[in-house]
């Protein structure tokens, strides 16, 4: 069967979640031909076992290299596939058995140069995954943007599950060199060249984080710092949503202040809105315990993305600094 389409998936030190992952691609229905190309990113932990394990099985392209971050591994796993199509998935993430029958059909009928999906969790997660998947994903608190139909502003496809057609990694050079944020710098390249951007609604998957409270915050804090970065690379991606986490700091602070002085308004409605929350996460989960998980990791998020953003949009207006000067560890040297 001649191969349409080339998975691309970097791994650091998770063999684990490589195990999960190819499970998965057995599972899969196969209505067209695929690849899989596995690129070791300087690991400690090696994946090399796993993958021989299923090499008989599925079509896998393995490579080690030296660590240079996600997005180099990518561009270094689409220089070496076999078709005109990329799928970059993270090692951390499960297919669901329709997923490549849905992308197919979607980019038959509408071709894309560029796509992403969302992400959901499956039942077996964890409360504390469920919660931050809950956090990351609802209309509620990031308002749409890692993938809804109906968003806060314009779709930018994410590295976790995301499509590339080979034209348009030829054109760009494929991502860049910072990290977090190298899918939506790509994406915003993209965009200016004029190339073909879409969200592909049912083509999910399930995003099992292997993360903890600390983690999370550092990876908001991280998602915080890029976004002013991005903006000053691309002025015309600004956007009010990136606020959004700021103005909850300034806000909630705000509320509890005013308590002080006798004024409960703005706390209650504080409140109203945590409790919506809850409810709501409690709901869709059934689980009170997902719920409560929920009110904390929104806190993280929001402090956690909202002050990041608001000390790089400040370190930012030094002009005798590069982002890469200010923020070196937010750059991979390739």
């Amino acid at each position: 069967m001649e191969i349409k389409y080339s998975f691309v998936i970097p791994v650091y030190n998770r063999p684990q979640e490589i195990e999960e992952l190819l499970q998965s691609f057995l599972a899969m229905k196969k209505t067209v031909g695929y690849e899989i190309i596995i690129v070791e990113d300087g690991s400690t932990i090696s994946s090399e076992d796993v993958v021989s394990k299923y090499k008989n099985q599925l079509s896998i392209q393995y490579f080690k290299k030296e660590n240079s971050g996600p997005g180099d591994s990518r561009n270094y796993g689409m220089a070496r596939a076999r078709s005109p199509y990329f799928i970059i998935l993270d090692s951390d993430v499960i297919l669901p058995s329709h997923y490549l029958q849905t992308v197919d059909k979607q980019l038959t009928s509408h071709p894309l140069d560029c796509f992403g999906g969302p992400d959901a969790a499956l039942a077996t997660f964890t409360p504390l995954q469920k919660a931050i998947n809950y956090t990351m994903t609802s209309m509620l608190t990031t308002g749409g943007i890692r993938g809804k139909n109906k968003s806060v502003k314009a779709y930018e496809p994410r590295s976790f599950n995301m499509g590339l057609s080979q034209a348009a990694f030829e054109s760009t050079g494929g991502f860049g060199r910072i990290h977090p944020g190298e899918d939506p710098d790509l994406v915003l390249r993209l965009k200016k060249q004029g190339f073909s951007i879409g969200f592909i609604e049912k083509a999910f998957v399930y995003h099992k984080r292997r993360i903890s409270w600390s983690k999370f915050y550092t990876q908001v804090n991280k998602f915080g710092k890029v976004r002013p970065i991005l903006n000053q690379w691309h002025p015309k991606s600004k956007n009010i949503a990136f606020w959004f986490p700021s103005f909850f700091v300034a806000a909630s602070l705000l509320s509890l202040i005013l308590t002080l002085v006798g004024l409960y308004v703005p706390i209650l409605l504080l409140g109203f809105y945590l409790l919506i929350l809850f409810l709501h996460a409690s709901f869709l989960e059934k689980s009170v315990r997902v719920g409560t998980y929920v009110l904390c990791a929104v806190f993280i998020q929001f402090y956690g993305y909202g002050l990041g953003f608001i000390k790089a949009s400040f370190l930012l207006k030094n002009k005798s600094k590069t982002p890469e000067q200010l923020f070196p560890n937010l750059f991979f040297n390739s």
